[in-house]
């Protein structure tokens, strides 16, 4: 008998095998970090045959800590880093480069170039995005005018573009002997290559970005009627397992928080902070500088979409102060560390070291402190950190409700960050909305899972994963309305005085 469905969630600095029962409850877990390479300023690049590496080692891992045998697994779902781009030959199995990181900013030259003919929403209409060094598209232009002889050899057809995801899978179904070559529509939608209202490649946009059609996957589901593909017996899972269910990190969270109707909201907190607002089957064009994305489709459903926002550093402003400037010895620290003061004595951290995301866009800012004092000690840094987080979301939020006309009640959070209750507490204060904390905090691979489940009839449908989904805590807002917009202006302050520093 089925009894679990196991979820990869592959993320910015770890990948985690996790193994769910039907009542949606964790039963293993197993993790492990990958390098990050920061080879020039503005740089940042993964090792793709360690990240598959690492994807198997958890897989193993998560069947001994279970015990389980594999072929009760009913399915696995594959959750992701977006826009994490790299290009391999599916004749070797090999990269022709390391993956090119979604928070990298090599690719801020053709950027400008391109925008100087319709400026940076020249392509909005098509793809719901800017144009921006966070997407896939720059990247493989980048990959291919600078890699020698790489153009040829995607003309010979010995090149694939994927995402993390369409890695893993190519490698899962099969790799050299057979393995597909596929992404699902959440993880097309942020290349800035796919049509949102065709769900297909865009033929004008490929010319103008010079990329090849034949290198790019076959766009699929999320959770398909009948699976992509199924798992080898000589992998890592040592069986034939369907591969049933695929999405990008965000739009798996949002799926994990049980966000299926118009106007449900959830924010991420993990190394950059995304908020995702269910929009249903209405392409929404942000005027406020958010993103239009596709948030979901289950089997021949029509696509559920969203808007988003996206912060670029958050919790790895935490890891920073730790790793850079050594204020503190481990990342659970900070909370402790901020709570040794009473308020952030007056200063505001702006952490815009590769730029601002949503909804400014601003590629010259870089991060900054302002307000310093002599008073100020590491436990008003450690604060103002946090805070930052907070201040980001709000003005994502203020975003979307301009957007969308919807004034959210609440909010669901998810995320390695939520575990911090004094940066959940300033959230809802400076918010002014309540603040909710599930039970299962890995939204993104529970996301991930559900998909899988409703591909294989493991859960039935909706309703049925709502009833999984269950409440563990409420922050309610405390501080004053006079309070809360006194610090928000004083932040909108200091974002200014982060701006034309490149």
């Amino acid at each position: 008998m089925n009894q679990f469905i196991a979820a990869i969630d592959q993320g910015t600095t770890s990948t985690r095998c996790i193994l769910f029962d039907h009542n949606a409850s964790i039963l293993a877990n197993a993790q492990k970090e990958h390098h990050q390479f920061y080879p020039q300023a503005g740089w940042v690049e993964h090792d793709p045959l360690e990240i598959w590496e690492r994807t198997q080692e958890v897989i193993r891992g998560m069947q001994q800590t279970s015990n389980i045998n594999t072929r009760d697994i009913a399915a696995i779902g594959i959750t992701n880093q977006r826009e994490t781009t790299l290009l391999w030959n599916p004749k070797t199995g090999k990269p022709y480069y390391n993956a090119i990181v979604w928070q990298d900013t090599r690719t801020k030259a053709i950027c400008d170039d391109l925008e100087k003919e319709g400026g940076q929403d020249r392509f909005r209409r098509q793809v719901g995005l800017p144009l921006a060094t966070y997407f896939s598209a720059p990247k493989i232009k980048w990959l291919l005018d600078n890699q020698p002889q790489l153009r040829n050899e995607a003309k010979n057809g010995n090149v694939f573009f994927g995402n993390i995801d369409t890695w893993l899978i190519w490698w899962l179904s099969g790799g050299l002997n057979g393995g597909i070559h596929v992404t699902d529509v959440t993880n097309a939608s942020r290349t800035m290559l796919m049509n949102l209202e065709t769900l297909d490649w865009d033929e004008e946009i490929m010319r103008i970005f010079d990329i090849p059609r034949n290198i790019l996957p076959h766009i699929v589901p999320s959770s398909p009627t009948m699976p992509y593909a199924f798992t080898t017996k000589d992998g890592p899972f040592s069986a034939e397992i369907p591969i049933a269910g695929v999405l990008g990190d965000q739009q798996a969270a949002l799926v994990g928080q049980t966000c299926f109707d118009i106007g449900e909201a959830k924010n991420t907190y993990g190394t950059g902070c995304f908020m995702l607002l269910n929009t249903g089957q209405n392409v929404i064009q942000s005027q406020k500088g958010l993103l239009t994305t596709v948030a979901y489709q289950f089997g021949n459903q029509p696509v559920n979409y969203a808007l988003e926002g996206s912060v670029a550093i958050t919790g790895a402003l935490v890891q920073w102060l730790r790793d850079n400037l050594g204020l503190i010895s481990k990342s659970q620290e900070i909370e402790t560390l901020a709570r040794t003061v009473d308020d952030n004595g007056g200063i505001y951290f702006v952490p815009a070291f590769s730029g601002l995301f949503a909804p400014y866009w601003r590629a010259d800012a870089r991060g900054v402190i302002v307000g310093l004092s002599r008073f100020i000690n590491k436990g008003h840094i450690a604060r103002a950190a946090l805070e930052a987080t907070a201040f980001q979301t709000k003005e994502i939020l203020e975003a979307m409700q301009l957007d969308s006309g919807v004034n959210l009640k609440s909010l669901k959070v998810d995320g390695g960050m939520v575990v911090n209750e004094l940066l959940m507490q300033f959230q809802a204060d400076i918010l002014g909305v309540p603040v909710i904390r599930p039970t299962i905090t890995e939204t993104t691979a529970l996301g991930a899972a559900f998909a899988a489940g409703l591909s294989v009839h493991f859960w039935d449908n909706l309703d049925e994963l709502r009833k999984h989904w269950k409440t563990e805590k409420i922050w309610l807002p405390q501080m004053s309305a006079e309070e809360r917009s006194c610090q928000y202006t004083h932040w909108l302050k200091a974002v200014e005085r982060s701006f034309n520093w490149v």
